[in-house]
């Protein structure tokens, strides 16, 4: 079997493969609490169940616009500009499958061989790969408590760069940047010419008076490179319906559309009018999501200090202790580590190696309370008895 180059430097997503294991071992009848879930645990609202159901039934199974339902965008454009003030027409949005995909369109679109792009770490598994497989080269910058530090991240650029890739709130983290950072990132933007890629999947989940900023909104100058990433799979709980969206200039939108026309063409056209459901449906809907969500991680953090040392999130819905306490003797690595707690606590939680930050794991409080309590009793059963 011969396999391209550009393939074979490619990991598999440690977080999926997890998953794998865990529903596995829980077909199996061993009774695992899930602390890896990269998604809400709560069902799809019953708007957007409905709106997909009747657009089913009514035939919206044909293929669609390839950047996305007409309709879709001019919501998604209104969303934008009401919830995160960034400003913008239906023409400066596209469609795709999911974070994923426009994260890979994006990197397609402005990433020679050989560019590189400064990633903060803790970063989100699919970051690096993304860039190598665009043929560019990630650039990892230490954060500090989890937060940017402008003065690293100007440090990396060279005459390669171009991109930064940010993501706020943060996963692995749970970090929300500060306005102050932000607008840091859009001044190295504009000073380097290059590009400050924002992924913000979780930016409707934030907790204890945090505030979820866009880095498009802040100043106008920054628009044109400025490209936001969301998402309707974490604030929408739509994980499967796999639609996602992008936010750039408009030449950058249609350049972008020609490679998705010979990529996956339209997003899945009856999941798209579910999407446009959760634009329309009452906010007090997700509102409670994040209240529950709120209710967890005041639960969850506690027990987690409890075992670990560990820096309270400020959005999404993971913790991420830093375990170098336990490692050495006693476990080699992270790895190893939540390797034991699988095997003799049935508790699954996520290697901090796979975010680039060894001695950390990343446990997700997007379960109920009791699974939460009874996790976190296992856990300090297993490491301190």
């Amino acid at each position: 079997m011969k396999l391209s180059e550009r393939i074979l430097q490619i990991e598999e997503s440690k977080t999926t493969g997890l998953m794998d294991l865990v529903q596995k071992m829980q077909a199996g009848g061993t009774d695992v609490i899930s602390f890896n879930a990269g998604e809400p645990d709560f069902n799809s609202p019953e708007p957007i169940l409905n709106a997909t159901i009747e657009a089913l039934k009514s035939g919206k199974t044909k293929y669609s616009a390839v950047p996305g339902l007409p309709a879709l965008r001019k919501a998604i454009a209104q969303k934008v500009q009401t919830e995160n003030g960034i400003a913008a027409e239906a023409a400066n949005v596209l469609v795709a499958n999911g974070s994923k995909q426009i994260l890979y369109n994006i990197f397609q679109a402005i990433c020679n061989p050989g560019d590189e792009v400064i990633i903060p770490s803790p970063y989100w598994v699919t970051f690096p790969e993304i860039v190598k497989l665009a043929g560019g080269v990630p650039v990892f910058v230490d954060t500090r408590e989890h937060q940017l530090v402008p003065e690293l991240i100007e440090q990396a650029i060279t005459p390669k760069t171009c991109a930064i890739l940010i993501n706020s709130p943060n996963n692995p983290t749970g970090a929300v940047y500060s306005e102050a950072d932000l607008r840091a990132m859009g001044e190295l933007a504009l000073k380097h010419q290059i590009y400050v890629v924002s992924d913000e999947a979780y930016a409707g989940l934030t907790y204890d008076g945090a505030k979820h900023l866009s880095l498009a909104a802040l100043d106008s100058r920054f628009a044109p490179w400025v490209i936001t990433s969301q998402s309707f799979s974490k604030d929408y709980c739509m994980t499967g319906f796999r639609v996602g969206f992008m936010i750039a200039d408009k030449a950058l939108i249609k350049a972008i559309n020609n490679l998705h026309s010979h990529l996956t063409g339209n997003v899945c056209t009856f999941a798209q009018f579910g999407a446009l459901a959760a634009l329309e449906m009452d906010p007090a809907i997700m509102q409670q999501m994040q209240e529950t969500f709120q209710k967890r991680l005041d639960v969850a953090y506690p027990l987690c200090r409890e075992i670990f040392d560990c820096v309270k999130p400020g959005g999404a819905f993971y913790l991420f202790p830093n375990v170098e306490k336990y490692l050495g003797e006693r476990f080699a690595d992270d790895d190893a580590l939540a390797e034991y707690l699988l095997k003799e606590a049935h508790v699954a939680v996520v290697p901090g190696s796979s975010f680039g930050a060894p001695g950390h794991l990343r446990i997700s409080f997007s379960t109920n309370e009791e699974n939460i309590r009874t996790g976190f009793a296992r856990m300090k059963k297993a490491l301190i008895g």
